[in-house]
């Protein structure tokens, strides 16, 4: 199927209009026209070759939400009209120990799980993400979305954004009785917030911004701390049960470990560019401290946190903007000017 998309071509010259191809549906596979495409750093990472393997052209997305044109005959779970979701995943191994489990995006097959764009296929080109007007996706990828229309816009973030906060805070128990940190107010914190809020946890923001002390609490933050203030930041000290950690800058990892409990856990979901400086070694031994990581979550527990989300009225704040304004939105989220998750009408890609 010929379709209308956004293409890096290079790592240097700006995205622009290209047409692709898209498989018609096989069996298993559900054909969706792209609705609204939110913009993750992940992208920008990949369309200007700053993470190493990109293949060009490169149409990157993977918060995707559609509707459901067409479906293989083996479908059993979606059907033609149906709002559905696609993220950062559209195949695995299927057979490894972590598919078996619901952890695809765990996947020990020979190449991990397939991510929604710049990931491998059995064919010249890498996969093509959400920057477009309709995408195929085998049915096990696809994902059954509940809100309402009006808010579809504001659900696409959830695919990444949503799911990479709610997998550690439910992995590492934030629920009511849990003190949990936050660390950055962005893309990813902010639905940090919300969904650890939203869990019953007590609820903690960090943000080296007074002017974010607002938001922060309007997003659920029972309290705010400002990470620059020693007296602040001594005042958590031994306290939190967990912390996750949004921040994909290099910065001092020992002023928020010193907060944690004994047994505590602080989980990175931010991936700077170059290394944070060495933690100290006394400061995890003599509490039995752990830095942890966390990678978006499978394919159960991302249908797991969007009915959460559904069910308490959870989306992300967001603001709309059209295909060809790309770059200025990569420009200005790079200036972390955006509150706070650019997302794509892709009704203006179609109508270009």
């Amino acid at each position: 199927m010929q379709t209308k998309a956004f293409a890096a071509q290079s790592a240097t010259t700006p995205l622009a209009p290209l047409t692709i191809d898209r498989r018609e549906p096989g069996p298993r596979d559900v054909a969706i026209e792209v609705l609204y495409c939110g913009v993750c750093h992940s992208d920008l990472h990949t369309a200007r070759s700053e993470w190493p393997g990109t293949k060009y052209p490169c149409v990157p997305g993977h918060e995707i939400v559609g509707r459901v044109t067409a479906v293989g005959a083996e479908v059993g779970r979606f059907k033609p009209g149906q709002i559905v979701g696609v993220g950062c995943m559209v195949d695995s191994c299927r057979t490894c120990a972590a598919c078996e489990d619901g952890l695809e995006q765990y996947c020990d097959g020979p190449v991990g799980f397939t991510g929604t764009y710049n990931g491998p296929l059995m064919a010249p080109e890498n996969t093509w993400g959400g920057y477009s007007a309709a995408i195929t996706v085998d049915e096990h990828f696809v994902l059954a979305i509940s809100h309402d229309e009006k808010d579809l816009a504001a659900v696409a973030p959830l695919l990444c954004a949503g799911i990479t906060t709610y997998s550690p805070l439910k992995h590492w128990g934030a629920g009511p009785g849990k003190k949990v940190g936050i660390v950055g107010i962005g893309g990813l914190g902010h639905m940090g917030v919300k969904l650890s809020h939203a869990l019953g946890a007590h609820t903690v923001a960090f943000t080296t911004s007074e002017s974010k002390v607002a938001d922060a609490k309007a997003l659920g933050a029972d309290e705010v701390v400002i990470s620059k203030d020693e007296a602040q930041m001594a005042k958590h000290a031994n306290s939190f049960d967990m912390i996750l950690n949004t921040v994909a800058a290099p910065h001092n990892l020992d002023a928020y470990t010193a907060l944690l409990k004994r047994d505590g856990t602080m989980a990175l979901v931010g991936a700077p560019s170059t290394p944070h400086p060495s933690p100290a070694v006394f400061n995890l031994v003599f509490k039995r401290r752990a830095i942890a990581g966390s990678l978006i979550g499978g394919i159960p527990e991302t249908q797991e946190m969007l009915d959460f989300c559904a069910e308490h009225a959870i989306t992300s704040d967001i603001e709309m903007i059209n295909m060809q304004d790309i770059e200025a939105a990569y420009a200005r989220m790079l200036k972390s000017d955006v509150k706070y998750r650019f997302v794509i009408d892709i009704a203006s890609l179609k109508n270009s």
